[in-house]
């Protein structure tokens, strides 16, 4: 005989949620979701702003800089993401299980790698951010802007490291409004200050630099500050010395991150260097296609950030959700989820099909050639992003329910597998031309593997389910 109770946790796990459980997974997924966003896009918005601003006061050459020297911010964002949403997702998972002293133990391992990892890159930065310029593309006409802008971003690496990493916990823990005032704090002062003092000081690309530094630096105090916040856990001195055992699974559960922000820095690198070479074969030089391509890159970076801040906003409640076994909450949230980011993708890919030059031309007026070259690679290279709101949220989804392996190789897959060997290979082929088709085919191949993954898993899921209804 079925006890009252039995009925209702059969009736709480089974295939369809009631009205108003879809309308609490919705409002969750909104509170979570939209300051997420925000956070993601503010810091796409440090670069995208400098890039505006510099277009504007400097020139396109100003630009290139910018491009050459991003390696340096997305090899500081691999770090930091991989601590963040790692921390997050193993926070997560261990308050779903009631694991409240496991989930302490995890924000303090997460604070002291944090710090490690951002001195470590200052002092490393510091000493090898020529050579390095060198390898990341630096032509002789930009090498001097772009000395004159690392030199000074390097600075704040160590403030991004912290600010990312502490606001992705903020949020896991329950106050993604919080995360997000920190966020917009420094992005407010990044954007006030460049047109200040760049138009106002003359300090060219320089002056871009410092606006940016200390814009991060206000949102890695802003987010210290939550540390005595903590709505969960209790914080103490002695969950801040590193165990081995934590830190293995913070970094395992962020290798997906890791993996997607290092194979941006790898993918950036290669299209440099391809076209540092098969520029000056073309009637476009090399300068301005590596400023145009850097643009591309960084406005994308937009939309995929908007995408990865509702995919990051979500992990909370599916990792929490798997964790306690609701898998019904765990799919609803998923298809929401997918929903919400493909409208943005393909907003995002109507708008650079249908507004392509006043997209430009928002990052400055320069000769006919440049803007010819500019609108090409818009609208060619960014073709395929109508399928990254699928593909980018099932990556992340396997991070949060504790599947890394299966995350690290869908983000690997779109960005080193295919999009890396493209950039290099399609240009023996095509020319110019050739680098920006590799765009859309990895995008575009990569989001169909996904969609086996994905079938995998939700069929694995459903057994689970019944499983456990029976």
């Amino acid at each position: 005989m079925i006890s009252k109770t039995d009925e209702l946790e059969k009736r709480s796990n089974s295939k369809s949620l009631n009205p108003m459980e879809n309308e609490k997974i919705s409002k969750l997924l909104i509170k979570f979701a939209i300051p997420s966003v925000v956070s993601m896009v503010v810091n796409a918005l440090y670069n995208i702003v400098d890039q505006i601003f510099i277009g504007q006061g400097v020139g396109y050459l100003g630009n290139a800089a910018t491009n050459v020297a991003f390696p340096f911010v997305t090899i500081t964002m691999a770090i930091s993401l991989m601590t963040a949403n790692g921390a997050a997702a193993l926070y997560s998972l261990k308050l779903g299980s009631n694991e409240r002293e496991s989930a302490s133990d995890t924000i303090g391992n997460a604070v002291s790698i944090m710090i490690i990892a951002g001195i470590t890159l200052f002092l490393s930065g510091m000493m090898f951010f020529k050579p390095l310029l060198k390898i990341f593309g630096a032509t002789e006409a930009v090498m001097p802007y772009a000395v004159e802008y690392t030199r000074i971003i390097i600075i704040g690496l160590p403030f991004v490291v912290v600010s990312t990493g502490l606001n992705a916990l903020i949020r896991a823990d329950g106050s993604p409004k919080y995360s997000m005032y920190s966020m917009l704090s420094g992005a407010l002062i990044n954007i006030i200050l460049d047109p200040l003092f760049i138009f106002v000081f003359d300090m060219g690309v320089g002056g871009a630099a410092i606006a940016t530094i200390i814009g991060q630096f206000a949102a890695m105090i802003l987010s210290l500050r939550y540390l005595g916040m903590f709505k969960n856990v209790i914080i103490k001195k002695e969950i801040f010395r590193i165990k081995k055992e934590t830190a293995a699974k913070i970094f395992s559960f962020g290798a997906s991150s890791f993996v997607t922000q290092m194979s941006i820095t790898l993918v950036q690198i290669t299209i440099n260097n391809t076209i540092r070479h098969f520029g000056s074969m073309s009637v476009y030089g090399t300068d301005i296609p590596l400023s145009v391509i850097g643009i591309v890159m960084k406005v994308n970076m937009l939309v995929t950030s908007v995408i990865l801040g509702i995919a990051i906003g979500s992990q909370p409640i599916w990792g929490y959700n798997y964790g306690a076994q609701r898998f019904d909450r765990v799919k609803k949230t998923y298809r929401l989820s997918i929903a919400s980011a493909s409208v943005f993708s393909i907003t995002g890919f109507l708008v650079f099909q249908i507004f392509t030059p006043q997209v430009v031309s928002i990052f400055g007026s320069e000769s006919q050639l440049y803007n010819e070259f500019a609108v090409k690679a818009f609208r060619v290279f960014l073709s395929g992003i109508f399928v990254l709101g699928f593909q980018i949220t099932s990556s992340i989804y396997f991070q949060a329910i504790g599947k890394p392996v299966k995350s690290a190789f869908l983000s690997l897959l779109r960005q080193v597998l295919l999009l890396a060997p493209l950039v290099v290979i399609l240009p023996y082929l095509y020319g110019l031309d050739g680098l920006l088709y590799a765009g859309p085919i990895a995008d575009i191949t990569s989001a169909v593997i996904t969609v086996f993954f994905i079938s995998y898993e939700m069929k694995k899921m459903n057994k689970m389910q019944q499983g456990k209804i029976a």
